[in-house]
C-alpha cells in the first residue's frame, strides 16, 4: 500500500529558532510553532485551541530560518513528520514525540516580518510583490493611473 507524509502549516514561533552545527558541518536549527484554532461549543461559548509542534529545518533552510525568524513571527511551512524515539533517562520509559521536517518554508505577512521570501530549499527568491517594473504613474488627483505599456498579450485572461 503507498503512502503519503505531507503537512503544511501556518503559525507563530513559540520562541527564537535555536540553530546548532552537526560534526560533519551541517546546519540544525529547531523551532516550534504554534497555530490557534477558535470554535464554538455546544453550550455557545466560544472557545481557543492552540496546537504547538516542533520542526527541523537542516542545511540553507535551517541558516535562513534562524536569520530571520524571531518568538512571535508567522510563518507558512511545508515538511514531513517523523517520530522520534527514546528511553527517559529518569524514569526509563519509551518515549515518543511527533514533529515536522521542513523541506520548505515562506514568510507570511509584511517585509517588516523579515527580509526575502524563500522557496523549496530555503534559498532566497524574490517576493511576487517585488516587481521590478516602473510603479504606475499616479493622475494629480492622486489615483493610479492605468499603464498604457502593456500589450493583449500581457493579460492573462
Amino acid at each position: 500500500m503507498a503512502s503519503f507524509n505531507k503537512v503544511i502549516l501556518m503559525g507563530n514561533l513559540t520562541r527564537d529558532p535555536e540553530l546548532r552545527q552537526t560534526q560533519s558541518g551541517n546546519s540544525v536549527c529547531r523551532f516550534s510553532i504554534a497555530m490557534n484554532r477558535s470554535y464554538t461549543a455546544n453550550d455557545g461559548s466560544s472557545r481557543d485551541e492552540t496546537c504547538f509542534v516542533e520542526v527541523d529545518a537542516f542545511g540553507r533552510s535551517a541558516e535562513n530560518v534562524a536569520k530571520y525568524f524571531t518568538k512571535g513571527k508567522p510563518i507558512l511551512i511545508e515538511g514531513r513528520l517523523r517520530q522520534d524515539s527514546w528511553e527517559d533517562k529518569q524514569t526509563g520509559q519509551k518515549r515518543t514525540k511527533l514533529m515536522v521536517v521542513l523541506d520548505r518554508f515562506e514568510f507570511v505577512g509584511g517585509r517588516d516580518g523579515g527580509g526575502s521570501w524563500q522557496g523549496a530549499s530555503g534559498g532566497s527568491q524574490q517576493s511576487p510583490y517585488d516587481d521590478a517594473s516602473p510603479a504606475p504613474r499616479r493622475s494629480q488627483q492622486g489615483a493610479p493611473r492605468v499603464r498604457d505599456d502593456l500589450e493583449d498579450d500581457d493579460v492573462p485572461f
